[in-house]
């Protein structure tokens, strides 16, 4: 299904910053054409560059289930193409977006809000995810459930996505997020910003060599070494323009699952497409303080390899990661 099929005209939930007193979050309407195809608008899911909105429109099923459209490009700065493949991470992104636009343009979550995702994975079929002479066209359908409100306004809830490209799925995925307000997030996150309003950063340090972690630039590596095997530094570069696409006080979810994919790479020895990547985040990972990365190879399954990563902070369990790629032999 292009973006193009779906309805003319639908109203955007919150689209505005709301005060704690708001109850009832303002609708507006945005025009559609239907001849065209753009990209839902960057702020409902949480995006500051045009470029790194994968979603191009959405419609409503049923109060469950709702239909959505995304593009991945040929090509793109972060998220490329490996063994002829769609990067999976750049599914797993597409899922993140996908649970935040039907928060705020669903089920009326305001913009200003926070969202705390506490997982999120993702299962690609390589068969459907190959690089083509076009830009990958992608339909999501999308089940929401474990929907918890208080009065009309919602808490939380969890996503189940099945993306499909020419009708053949391609991948499969969810997470769940809780939705915070302001008031509440800045008592959460009371004194993590400097009194310019920017965070405090640590030090960057040096990065893992590109070719270990399965990365053709210093820049995208986000693995430091510290001279044992299979442990390392999160390495945080703020500069990064596509996972830090704007001013966060925390090392965003998409940083820890891309360090998880280079330590698993790092540990088996090679650069091959994950064919799962299921993500668990118990802890806000600090911009401040050293964050250690842990892999460990599990025992062999089936026609797959498995690494379990593990993130640690301040000597907490901040992020646990497991990694799959197809075996040599599989």
């Amino acid at each position: 299904m292009s973006a193009s099929t779906f309805r003319v005209a639908h109203p955007i939930s919150g689209t505005r910053p709301a005060e704690e007193s708001d109850t009832t979050p303002e609708r507006v309407f945005v025009p559609r054409f239907p001849s065209l195809t753009t990209t839902v608008p960057k702020e409902l899911v949480h995006r500051a560059s045009v470029s790194e909105v994968m979603l191009t429109d959405w419609a409503r099923v049923d109060d469950e289930h709702y239909t959505l459209a995304a593009q991945w490009p040929r090509g793109h700065s972060f998220f490329t193409n490996v063994d002829g493949c769609h990067d999976p991470l750049i599914a797993a992104e597409t899922i993140r977006q996908a649970g935040i636009l039907l928060a705020h343009a669903e089920f009326g979550v305001p913009l200003g809000h926070h969202f705390l995702v506490s997982d999120l994975s993702v299962h690609v079929e390589p068969r459907h995810i190959g690089v083509d002479w076009t830009p990958a066209t992608l339909e999501l359908q999308v089940t929401c459930s474990e929907v918890k409100l208080r009065g009309k306004n919602l808490l939380g809830f969890r996503i189940s996505v099945e993306i499909r490209r020419d009708g053949r799925l391609a991948a499969t995925g969810g997470g769940s997020l809780t939705c915070v307000t302001p008031r509440v997030y800045q008592r959460l996150r009371a004194g993590r910003l400097r009194e310019d309003g920017m965070p405090q950063v640590i030090q960057l340090t040096a990065p893992e060599a590109p070719q270990v972690v399965g990365r053709n630039s210093p820049t995208d590596v986000v693995l430091s070494p510290i001279g044992q095997p299979n442990r390392w530094q999160l390495r945080v570069d703020t500069r990064h323009p596509v996972l830090f696409d704007h001013m966060v006080d925390h090392v965003p979810g998409m940083v820890l699952m891309e360090a998880a994919r280079q330590a698993a790479t790092a540990t088996l020895g090679r650069a091959s497409l994950p064919l799962d990547v299921i993500s668990e985040f118990t802890r806000y990972v600090e911009l401040d303080a050293p964050c250690l990365v842990e892999a460990q190879r599990l025992p062999a399954s089936g026609h797959k390899e498995s690494v379990l990563v593990t993130a640690y902070q301040n000597d907490a369990l901040v992020f646990r990661c497991t990694v799959s790629l197809p075996s040599v032999t599989g």
